[in-house]
């Protein structure tokens, strides 16, 4: 007999997030091995002591990653882009309800830094990723293709951007200027 799947939107759901992704996925093991406690000290004079929270830098900076590692040099892009990824949220630390920053806010905290210390920061991070052998600099390709593999976990290839870091980060700075230029 065929059968007919029809959608049902729980009201209630029986979800872990940590559940969902898998071990080896490179945001995962991300997650595992990247330490970004050391951004509170340096970051906490560019904030000030009233007002609504900002950003969460840790969370900042792993959003401009993603960016950085998906090629995406937008903030709307970007926030979309996290919203619909599991394993993003995760890395992120924030769960499927939990709505993410707005992408003008990733563009106004990017501002809230002098160029040359968020280029330090964000080198300082990607640097760690690359001593923690999850990026690689030369040259990325992504296959989103659902084809049965046969490899070993010892083989799995670094994540590798697209664009130089030099390069990601004047398209950053281009799009953050003429979005600064378009707020009255």
């Amino acid at each position: 007999m065929q059968g007919k799947k029809e959608y049902q939107e729980k009201l209630f759901a029986n979800f872990q997030l940590s559940e969902r992704i898998p071990k080896g996925n490179f945001y995962r093991r991300l997650k595992a091995v990247l330490d970004l406690d050391f951004l509170y000290p340096i970051t906490k004079h560019y904030y000030g002591a009233s007002g609504q929270k900002s950003i969460d830098p840790v969370v900042f900076f792993k959003l401009c990653l993603v960016g950085y590692l998906e090629n995406i040099i937008s903030d709307r892009d970007l926030i979309q882009h996290s919203s619909m990824r599991l394993d993003i949220l995760f890395f992120l630390g924030y769960d499927i309800d939990e709505p993410l920053p707005w992408h003008s806010t990733i563009s106004r905290t990017r501002q809230l830094y002098p160029e040359a210390i968020f280029e330090q920061v964000f080198t300082k991070v990607l640097t760690m990723c690359v001593e923690r052998g999850m990026v690689s600099g030369h040259t990325q390709a992504i296959d989103s293709a659902p084809v049965k593999a046969n490899a070993s976990m010892d083989t799995l290839e670094l994540k590798v951007p697209k664009e130089d870091l030099e390069a990601h980060l004047h398209s950053i700075r281009h799009i953050s200027s003429m979005d600064k230029k378009k707020r009255p």
